[in-house]
């Protein structure tokens, strides 16, 4: 219970990744409120969670739009009266289809960068408020170990969870005045229930390959460093980028 009594926000925690952290939060004790496009998502992790006995709220939310940010966080002060942890894991990744640079239209560009870093902007933006104001927070951003491969055909998507890194150390630097901590999490391939088109059977044998952990990542891999940043355990680390990809990246 090393979050008890601690209020948890998840963006794009309806499926995937962002289910995972949700149900780990509310496990260790934290009130969860799912941020979720898809309601009827969000509403069956937020019914799956409280059905364990733990307690979770989901919320419709489209992270591109400020008045949804807005609204969401007005909801969670209301009903918690404190925001203590806000997870940005919302993007856009298992819908991309590979292309060459050439080839990405500026409103898939457009689309991609209003989920993956506007998004991250805006969440942020409407729980900075209150987390100055209770002179504590704890954010942390989800961004990719794509950023550090360059990965090609895929250079939307990189260049959005290149720009969460830069996001995660200038807010760092700005907020820590306030107590509130800044850190980032980047993930490698994961294997979850959501199918992807951009990996290909060849495609996992080289990430294999190129791996020390000689097995795929799934998503209880990230849930002990996902716990780690929204404890008091890190109390003093702000402004990090962890890679959590098998040791595919060595920096």
């Amino acid at each position: 219970m090393r979050l008890k009594n601690k209020v948890a926000v998840v963006t794009g925690a309806g499926q995937g990744l962002g289910a995972a952290y949700a149900k780990k939060l509310a496990e260790e004790g934290a009130k969860v409120v799912i941020a979720e496009l898809n309601e009827d998502k969000g509403k069956a992790v937020a019914k799956d969670i409280t059905d364990n006995g733990y307690e979770a709220l989901a919320f419709m939310t489209d992270v591109s739009k400020e008045e949804s940010t807005r609204a969401l966080a007005e909801f969670v002060v209301e009903k918690y009266a404190r925001i203590d942890v806000l997870i940005n894991n919302a993007a856009i990744i298992s819908t991309i289809t590979l292309k060459p640079t050439e080839e990405i239209t500026v409103d898939e560009w457009d689309r991609l960068m209003a989920v993956n870093l506007r998004g991250v902007f805006l969440s942020s933006k409407a729980v900075i408020p209150y987390m100055k104001a209770q002179r504590e927070g704890n954010i942390i951003n989800i961004s990719s170990s794509t950023v550090f491969k360059g990965k090609p055909y895929y250079i939307h998507y990189v260049t959005s969870k290149a720009g969460v890194i830069g996001f995660t150390r200038a807010l760092a630097k700005e907020l820590g005045e306030f107590n509130i901590r800044v850190n980032c999490v980047a993930p490698g391939y994961m294997k979850t229930e959501i199918p992807r088109e951009t990996t290909s059977s060849e495609r996992e044998k080289a990430i294999l390959n190129s791996q020390c952990v000689k097995r795929f990542g799934v998503p209880q891999d990230l849930l002990g460093v996902i716990l780690f940043l929204a404890s008091e355990e890190s109390d003093f680390m702000s402004g990090q980028t962890l890679s959590m990809d098998g040791g595919d990246i060595l920096r």
